[in-house]
């Protein structure tokens, strides 16, 4: 296996063009289509769900002489946070409801478009006391929840009628801007980085695979998934083949948290439980060995592409692949090192093969030919022998 250099200016007007087209989870159309363009600009081959779901084949190109060869997984989102027109105030403004988990703090103040059925209108979210001159202190004391919010629409509509004339409708999907800053230190600050950033790193990696022609000892489907956000993802379209699934997405940065924004995070345990022993230990085993610097991290309150696989059924080890991220699912930071380093250790995966070699069978008749996790010296005990009870009464 060699470390390939990757395409950074790829990389960045990758990124650049995914934050430039909206794509909260259930108005994702758009970003399917450019994704697709950009995988034939690449010259991967793919396939699409009915839902769009994308499957990027990079072929397997090294012989296989065994019965049954598996494949493996890589799983990036497309789609991000946004929110939907919940209800029109008689005011004229706009009530919302999330789409994703995230908290009304990060919405105020954000501009956004209001998608309609005819058109699309701008707008600004703001809390319902947003004038200081007239409220005064109590603009401090409002609430942060999404019932304190309200989207000022850039039109002249004053009253619920007025807002239906023009077309909004309960339903429209709202999706807020990035704003982004690629700056000359190598940060990057966007609202959306999760996961545009993950699934422009795998983008790159899959470029860097197909210029310089790596050997490839095993089917690696590439997945761009569009529910994530709502806790679904990679429920479906991982094909019965695969035997291992790493999802791509961002790592919480904080106090307390090994994530950092500088180098790769692999979190060895997310909200659904640990990762597999064997596939994140081998991931942490490639970034020593290749010079790739590493963080280690558990994740509490957090769901992945990897997760959503194991959760549909799919018998298929897992492991997450993070760039650092600070301020998640706000307007997120991060460095383009740490997006560097990830597509470069995705290469790397590409030309690994299967973690355990009896993973190229599909069922085991035996536990002679199953994997172990500890040696036999790790689980030996060496217990302090007890006195006999007998003999200290007498």
């Amino acid at each position: 296996m060699e470390r390939v250099p990757v395409d950074v200016d790829f990389l960045k007007s990758s990124l650049l063009e995914l934050l430039a087209i909206p794509s909260p989870t259930g108005l994702t159309d758009a970003i399917v289509h450019y994704t697709g363009k950009q995988l034939d600009r690449i010259g991967v081959r793919y396939e699409l769900t009915r839902r769009g779901t994308i499957r990027a084949i990079l072929p397997r190109n090294m012989p296989e002489r065994r019965r049954f060869s598996p494949a493996c997984a890589i799983a990036a989102h497309l789609d991000t946070l946004g929110a939907m027109v919940a209800a029109i105030n008689s005011n004229g403004r706009l009530l919302l409801m999330p789409v994703g988990t995230w908290s009304s703090r990060w919405a105020e103040g954000g501009r956004v478009t209001i998608f309609t059925e005819n058109g699309s209108f701008r707008g600004s979210v703001l809390p319902l006391m947003a004038s200081g001159h007239v409220y005064n202190e109590a603009v401090d004391t409002q609430p942060v929840t999404w019932d304190q919010l309200e989207v000022r629409v850039d039109a002249e509509v004053y009253s619920a009628q007025d807002t239906a004339a023009i077309g909004i409708q309960v339903g429209d999907f709202v999706a807020f801007d990035p704003n982004p800053e690629i700056l000359e230190n190598g940060f990057i600050v966007s609202r959306h980085l999760d996961n545009k950033a993950g699934a422009a790193a795998l983008l790159t990696a899959m470029k860097a695979a197909v210029d310089a022609k790596v050997p490839i000892p095993m089917n690696c489907h590439c997945l761009f998934t569009l529910t994530e956000e709502v806790g679904l993802g990679a429920r479906a379209g991982i094909d019965k083949d695969v035997s291992e699934v790493i999802g791509v997405d961002i790592g919480p940065v904080a106090t307390g948290q090994g994530a950092r924004e500088l180098g790769v995070t692999i979190p060895l345990m997310d909200s659904a439980g640990p990762h597999d022993f064997h596939l994140t230990r081998r991931l942490l085993a490639l970034c020593r060995e290749y010079g790739i610097p590493s963080n280690r991290d558990v994740f509490r309150y957090y769901h992945s592409d990897a997760g959503a696989a194991v959760s549909a059924g799919h018998d298929v080890r897992t492991a997450l692949l993070c760039f650092g991220t600070d301020a998640s699912h706000g307007y997120e930071r991060t460095h383009l090192s740490s997006l560097v380093h990830l597509a470069e250790l995705l290469v790397l995966y590409m030309q690994a093969g299967p973690t355990l070699p009896e993973d190229r069978h599909p069922v085991l008749e035996s536990v002679d030919d199953f994997s172990h996790q500890l040696d036999a010296d790790q689980m030996a005990r060496n217990e302090t022998p007890l006195p006999d009870a007998g003999s200290i009464v007498e």
